[in-house]
């Protein structure tokens, strides 16, 4: 198997960065996948820009139901999932 190298770009915005990140999931998993491996996980570079972005990676299926969502409703992808966050949050303080 071809190993792939893929270098993050520099980002514009928070939201350029999250997509790019989204779309490379592959790849910070095998990033993960080849360190746990190596018994490297928990002390190298991808490790600590993962816990640093505080990221929620969604499966395809909800991703793309987000998306749709958030173009339907004339909102960014990702302002739409914060949106949805924080109204269940708000939901569940209320319970």
């Amino acid at each position: 198997m071809e190993r792939q190298v893929v270098t993050p770009p520099k980002f514009a915005s928070e939201a350029e960065e999250s997509e790019w990140w989204f779309e490379h999931q592959d790849f910070l998993l095998q990033k993960f996948e080849r360190a746990e491996a190596e018994g490297t996980l928990g002390r190298g570079r991808a490790i600590r820009r993962a816990l640093a972005a505080d990221a929620i990676l969604l499966d395809e299926e909800d991703a793309a139901r987000a998306r749709d969502a958030a173009e339907r409703k004339g909102m960014q992808y990702q302002a739409y999932v914060k949106m949805l966050i924080h109204e269940a949050l708000e939901k569940e303080s209320a319970a």
